[in-house]
């Protein structure tokens, strides 16, 4: 499965919203599995949008066909777009579904990782930070995605902000230390996101 995530800052909020919706138009495209998104927590005005594909060959397809179409309903609305695709690796929890029920908040993290370190970093994502996450209260699905140059995504749901601010006060610093994530990471950058329903397709 392929993952895109969309980060960018909206100078036109209703505008966007109202061309956000209009993303419903994805329904019945060859290989499209979801899509959804919302508000950054910290940044008001930054908005992010996830979607899910069968694999490369139909999100290619896709983009060479109906996404201009698509994306013109928010031509205006937003400024500095950042684009990234990721392949699943594998998941957060069992049986990861691209969908955004039951859920009200993302929490993305996006690392680039020091290539002699990747090979560390991806077993400690599988085997501490994994099952870490899929025990905590709250959290509803995630998974974990690549990309070349070393790229890579953590993308968790949950039920609730406070469900998973409960997760990093009580379990992020331990796990740091245990998995020495500090010497793996060149670059960290994250959010949470606020789920918008109107969002999902």
């Amino acid at each position: 499965m392929l993952v895109k995530w969309i980060r960018c800052t909206v100078v036109d909020r209703r505008g966007f919203e109202r061309g956000q919706r209009k993303w419903a138009g994805l329904l019945g495209e060859p290989g499209f599995r979801g899509q959804g998104g919302g508000w950054s927590r910290t940044r008001p005005h930054v908005a992010h949008v996830f979607a899910f594909w069968e694999s490369r060959a139909f999100y290619d397809s896709f983009m060479a066909r109906s996404h201009d179409r698509l994306a013109s309903g928010q031509a205006g609305t937003y400024r500095d777009a950042q684009v990234r695709l990721f392949d699943h690796r594998f998941d957060v929890k069992t049986g990861f579904e691209p969908r955004f029920t039951g859920a009200d908040v993302v929490r993305v993290a996006h690392s680039t990782v020091h290539e002699e370190r990747v090979e560390h970093y991806t077993l400690m994502q599988e085997k501490v930070w994994n099952p870490a996450m899929a025990g905590s209260p709250g959290m509803v699905r995630g998974l974990f995605g690549a990309a070349p140059g070393n790229e890579f995504l953590v993308m968790s749901m949950w039920h609730s902000e406070a469900e998973h601010g409960k997760y990093r006060r009580e379990r992020v610093e331990r796990l740091l230390l245990r998995t020495q994530t500090e010497a793996d990471i060149a670059r960290l950058t994250g959010d949470v996101v606020l789920l918008e329903p109107s969002w999902t397709v």
